[in-house]
C-alpha cells in the first residue's frame, strides 16, 4: 500500500511538472521536446499526457503537438482572483501613500494579466480591467516580470509574440528591450512611458517568492506622475513590492 501510495504522488508530481513545462514553452510542445526538458522516458510522459488530456486539462491539436487544455482556464482565473484578493490591503495602503492607481499584474503564459486593481481617488485615474491581458514588452508589470526571466526564455516569448507597437513608445526591437531588461534587473524597477497609452507613467517592480511571476504597480497621468514624483514614490512601491514577497515567500 506505501509503495501504490508513494507511487501516486510521484505521477502527480510528474503530471504537475509536464503542465509547467507546456506552460514554460508557451503552451505548446511536442512528446519529445517534453522528454528533452523533463528527462521523463517517453512512455512515461505518453501516459501522463493521455491521462491529461482525458482530464481535459491538455489538448492534443491536429499536428500531433500538445497544448495546455481548456479546463486550466476556470483554475487559472479563479487562482488570479484569489491571488488579487489577497494582494488588495497591500495595494490599498499604497494608494493612500502615492495617491495614484495601484495594480498587480501575474505572467500567465505569454501574456501579462491584470488580477488587482485599487484605484486612485483622484477624478482623473488610470483603470484597468481585472483580467485584461496585454504583452509584457509595451508594460511597465511586464518588462518588471521578463527582467526575472533567463534571456533565452524571454527571446522564446518574442519570437512567439513579436514586438507590436501599443504606442509610438513602445519598444519593438528585441535587442532594445532585451538591453533594456538588464538595466531593470539591476535597478529593481522598470518604467513604462507611455509605453502601453499614451500620456501615461508607470513604476513597476517585480514580486520575489510569489507563486508565479508577479509585479506590483502604480500608474498616473504624465502630468501627475512627473520624474520628480516617480523618485518620490519609487521607495514606497519597492517596500510594497518586499512585503507582499515576504508574504507570498511564507504563505
Amino acid at each position: 500500500m506505501a509503495r501504490e501510495s508513494s507511487g501516486g504522488v510521484q505521477s502527480l508530481q510528474r503530471a504537475f511538472d509536464l503542465l509547467e513545462r507546456l506552460a514554460d514553452a508557451g503552451g505548446e510542445a511536442s512528446l519529445s521536446e517534453l522528454a528533452a526538458t523533463s528527462g521523463l522516458p517517453l512512455p512515461t510522459i505518453h501516459r501522463l499526457i493521455r491521462t491529461l488530456v482525458t482530464l481535459g486539462y491538455v489538448r492534443q491539436n491536429r499536428n500531433r503537438r500538445y497544448t495546455l487544455g481548456s479546463r486550466l482556464i476556470r483554475l487559472g482565473e479563479s487562482a488570479g482572483r484569489q491571488f488579487g484578493t489577497w494582494a488588495r490591503p497591500f495595494l490599498t495602503e499604497l494608494v493612500d501613500q502615492v495617491e495614484e492607481t495601484a495594480n498587480l499584474a501575474v505572467l500567465d503564459g505569454d501574456e501579462v494579466v491584470y488580477v488587482a486593481q485599487v484605484p486612485s481617488k483622484h477624478s482623473m485615474r488610470m483603470f484597468t480591467e481585472v483580467g485584461r491581458r496585454l504583452l509584457p514588452h509595451g508594460t511597465g508589470v511586464g518588462k518588471a516580470m521578463l527582467s526575472q526571466l533567463p534571456r533565452p526564455e524571454v527571446q522564446a516569448l518574442l519570437d512567439r509574440t513579436g514586438l507590436p507597437a501599443y504606442t509610438p513608445n513602445t519598444i519593438t526591437d528585441p535587442a532594445e528591450l532585451l538591453d533594456s531588461l538588464d538595466r531593470i534587473a539591476d535597478q529593481g524597477y522598470a518604467l513604462d512611458e507611455s509605453e502601453q497609452e499614451l500620456g501615461v507613467r508607470c513604476i513597476a517592480v517585480p514580486l520575489s517568492g510569489a507563486p508565479t511571476l508577479s509585479a506590483v504597480s502604480v500608474s498616473g497621468p504624465e502630468g501627475r506622475l512627473t520624474k520628480d514624483a516617480v523618485a518620490r514614490i519609487l521607495p514606497e512601491v519597492l517596500a510594497i513590492a518586499k512585503r507582499l514577497s515576504d508574504q507570498a515567500a511564507n504563505s
